[in-house]
């Protein structure tokens, strides 16, 4: 049996991870895939600004090293733009390096990824990846001007929003990959 990894990433707090899990792993039992592990980011896979992209980048070490030690031979992802959205020479970095290891990358939303033409693979990666960051690049362009907006209009900029829950005193927010990993292993409890 192939042996998987299951690579989930979202970049809000608003967001969640089940959707696409629960979708990979639908799609693994069909193809016949063994999952050796789920790595479930809560991180931007665009920026390392102000501490974003820490817990990401941590993950997808571990990504890659499990590829490099033989662990898996298939990465499943939602969509390329859950592995990066730092433009095309990333994305294309973390393919060849996957590639190296003899480990492949499946995209539930892209199945031109399975292309048996590499340059043309690597046209359609690379055309995809540049959309992802200029994608990331408006938004961060429209947060800014909505903030900026709101400066100027004398209304409170960032914070909590209302009824947000607040954090016990003295207690470290935890984030991304470790933060899932310990809600997960509180529930097996």
């Amino acid at each position: 049996m192939t042996k998987c990894a299951i690579w989930v990433r979202v970049s809000t707090e608003e967001q969640n991870t089940e959707n696409q899990l629960l979708m990979l792993r639908q799609w693994a039992a069909r193809r016949g895939l063994e999952i050796v592990v789920e790595h479930l980011v809560e991180d931007s896979a665009y920026s390392t600004a102000r501490g974003k992209g820490q817990a990401f980048d941590t993950a997808r070490k571990a990504l890659l090293h499990g590829a490099h030690l033989g662990h898996y031979s298939v990465v499943l992802v939602w969509a390329l733009d859950r592995l990066s959205r730092r433009g095309m020479e990333d994305t294309l970095s973390v393919l060849r390096q996957l590639g190296e290891c003899d480990t492949e990358i499946w995209s539930h939303e892209e199945a031109w990824l399975k292309t048996g033409d590499p340059a043309m693979r690597e046209l359609l990666v690379g055309l995809a990846a540049w959309m992802a960051k200029q994608e990331s690049l408006r938004r961060s362009e429209r947060t800014k001007a909505g903030i900026e907006r709101r400066r100027k209009a004398g209304l409170p900029v960032g914070g909590r929003k209302p009824g947000a829950k607040d954090r016990k005193p003295g207690q470290r927010p935890r984030e991304g990959y470790v933060a899932e990993q310990e809600r997960r292993r509180a529930e097996k409890l």
